[in-house]
């Protein structure tokens, strides 16, 4: 059938528990302003409700600087570009041009151009963090940036993080956020009404990072069950409720089943390898 696939794509990941997890097992709270959390694996409570301004500045020109925002300062470290909205007046000079990242001099950051971006919301420039945002994951395929993920499986500062390696992602955020001072590249941190989603197993924080897991193909499915209730084969009561259905079936996406309500099931893929040589982890096809 073709419709079980491996893919390296972003997840919904457990630091705590080190797993995927689906959609459906991840519980969202509505936070108003800066509140103060209990996290699995830290001992003092974390900081969320805020959002933070600061600045990068243009290779070309250290004397200019692009503002931009964010709820999750430590996902600077994975940064690639930054975005403005390609008709702004204020940045299209800016398209094309490189930026200096604060803490890894040798990455590259391009100022791009793409709609996705609200002109009119904050200062009109979106970091993007490819690896770390379901948006930017999307933007940066758009424009083939490059996805650096930052991220240990249990939640701390990996090799891509420069001086800030081994950091728990969560001290790593304050610990940014002073350094950003020191430069003179911190502008503010204000109140930031935000949804926050945690692991229902764990409480965790739930950290988007890319990994390679197995899918199931739904847009043939979601297409037969479209159809069957067009044809009438099959009847949705009360009538009203088929829009609910035909909007669930036009939205859906791949499954993935890495992952799921009862752990342990088993997927029907194994890895190949000669006895006594086993390779390296593979997302290729060939091995599985």
């Amino acid at each position: 059938m073709g419709l079980i696939y491996r893919a390296n794509r972003l997840v919904n990941w457990s630091t705590s528990l080190k797993t995927a997890i689906s959609d459906i097992e991840v519980e969202h709270i509505d936070i108003e302003k800066r509140k103060l959390l209990d996290v699995p694996g830290y001992d003092k409570k974390v900081e969320f409700g805020v959002i933070v301004h600061f600045k990068y500045a243009l290779k070309e020109d250290p004397t200019r600087f692009v503002e931009v925002a964010t709820t999750r300062i430590e996902t600077m470290l994975g940064d690639t570009a930054i975005a403005v909205h390609p008709e702004d007046p204020r940045y299209k000079d800016l398209i094309g041009k490189e930026i200096q990242h604060p803490f890894i001099p040798d990455r590259r950051m391009v100022v791009i151009a793409d709609e996705m971006v609200d002109r009119e919301f904050g200062t009109g420039c979106v970091k993007i963090t490819p690896a770390h945002d379901h948006n930017d994951y999307a933007c940066g395929q758009r424009h083939k940036l490059e996805f650096i993920n930052i991220f240990t499986e249990d939640g701390l500062i990996n090799e891509n993080g420069g001086q800030f390696k081994g950091l728990k992602r969560f001290e790593c955020r304050r610990i940014i956020e002073e350094e950003l001072k020191k430069l003179g590249l911190f502008v503010e941190k204000k109140d930031n009404k935000m949804r926050l989603g945690l692991c229902s197993r764990s409480q965790d924080v739930i950290e988007p990072i890319i990994k390679p897991q197995w899918y199931v193909k739904c847009s043939e499915i979601s297409n037969k069950m479209i159809d069957i209730v067009k044809t009438g084969e099959m009847i949705i009561h009360p009538k009203e409720e088929e829009d609910t259905w035909y909007r669930w079936m036009e939205n859906l996406k791949d499954w993935c089943i890495s992952r799921q309500l009862w752990w342990g099931h088993r997927i029907p893929a194994y890895f190949a390898y000669k006895k006594g040589n086993r390779p390296e982890q593979t997302i290729s096809t060939d091995n599985w």
